[in-house]
């Protein structure tokens, strides 16, 4: 294969893995040498073009769900370090490519593959003097001085948990061990980014529906996860069957699993809920009829209707329609005088009234009828 064939597949073999932003088709460039470069989220919340590539499909791994697993038959291709970080310099020069995103299968001893990543990204960082985002996946038990050259080189990292507890996780690989090369290895990321003094992120990524694990499971080690580590995302990636894995025949998880999982991961981030005031069903799911937070509204009459020109910032993240940036809106508008009427919000109208129900305007309940679906 010559280099843009082997780009092609192993952008194209890149496609599972999360990071902010890459999900959608927006803005994607669609010609043969651009079609796996993605628009993506920094840290900062700057968009970035972002090539999201696999070093090596080669794996050793046996997930379950996994497309690269091992004695699956389909065709394996390594990257060398010169040819992809000379391929991702090329892109960047040619203005494709902003950022780039790097993980890699196993075959071998992980600090072979590591080893290899390593080297693509300094050659990238000092041959060709790339100064911009890159997100480099550590893999599972990589050795710290890996994962501190590693925090060294890249604006994030991260370590795909792929399920909530050791559990879980049996049920998706025999081979991956949860406490020691998975969570032990964020952990370790993350007692080496402090004692570094680097600012870099760190993510993980969750199979969703793939393992049996309930929405609750997900989301009580995401909280964990956000307060013990520090961790900047979770990603959800609903669970989709792969044909000649063990789990080709298992149920695909519907999409709007994985959006209820991640309206509910911003009200633990953004939005000053606790794990507690998320609703479950009766197995520990988030339900399908109605957002989280507006199931939330809806359970504590007790604290609606708010009084919008006297509620603070937090009370204002409660109201179904509202989230932080229209908040931080409606704050500043009051300070220019009392607000009245739905259109003084600066709320789009289907969010308008999604909060009509649960406020007061100078006293008044709005005229408008509540929109009973979505999030802010």
């Amino acid at each position: 294969m010559d280099l843009w064939q082997k780009l092609d597949v192993l952008g194209q073999a890149a496609q599972y893995d999360a990071c902010q932003g890459c999900g959608t088709q927006m803005h994607r460039v669609r010609d043969d040498i651009g079609r796996w470069i993605y628009p993506a989220v920094r840290p900062d919340g700057k968009r970035v073009r972002l090539l999201k590539v696999l070093q090596s499909n080669a794996c050793q791994n046996d997930c379950a769900y996994c497309a690269h697993r091992s004695g699956r038959d389909t065709r394996r291709i390594t990257f060398q370090p010169d040819e992809l970080a000379r391929a991702f310099a090329e892109l960047a020069q040619r203005g494709y490519a902003e950022g780039l995103f790097l993980s890699s299968g196993i075959c071998g001893r992980v600090d072979q593959a590591t080893e290899r990543m390593l080297a693509t990204v300094e050659l990238v960082r000092r041959r060709y003097q790339f100064r911009g985002y890159i997100h480099l996946k550590i893999l599972p038990g990589a050795d710290e001085a890996s994962i501190a050259e590693s925090i060294k080189l890249a604006d994030r990292v991260s370590v795909n948990l792929e399920a909530p507890s050791p559990e879980r996780l049996s049920a998706l690989s025999r081979n991956k061990e949860f406490e020691r090369q998975l969570l032990g290895t964020l952990e370790a990321a993350n007692r080496l980014r402090n004692e570094l003094g680097r600012p870099v992120s760190m993510t993980t990524q969750f199979v969703v529906g793939a393992a049996g694990e309930s929405d609750r499971e997900i989301l009580a080690t995401a909280t964990r996860l956000y307060r013990g580590l520090a961790l900047a995302r979770a990603f959800y990636s609903a669970f989709q069957p792969v044909p000649e894995t063990p789990l080709e025949d298992h149920p695909a998880t519907p999409l709007w699993r994985e959006h209820r999982l991640y309206q509910a991961d911003f009200l633990l981030r953004q939005y000053g809920f606790a794990f507690d005031d998320l609703i479950f069903d009766e197995e520990g799911n988030l339900p399908a009829r109605a957002d989280p937070k507006l199931l939330w509204a809806l359970a504590h009459p007790e604290r609606f209707p708010i009084e919008v020109n006297s509620a603070s910032r937090e009370e204002l993240l409660r109201i179904p329609g509202i989230g932080p940036r229209s908040a931080g809106r409606i704050l500043k508008r009051r300070r220019e005088g009392k607000l009245r009427d739905l259109t003084h919000l600066g709320l789009p109208k289907a969010l308008a009234e999604r909060a009509a129900p649960f406020i007061l305007l100078g006293g008044k309940r709005p005229a408008f009828q509540p929109t009973l679906w979505g999030i802010a």
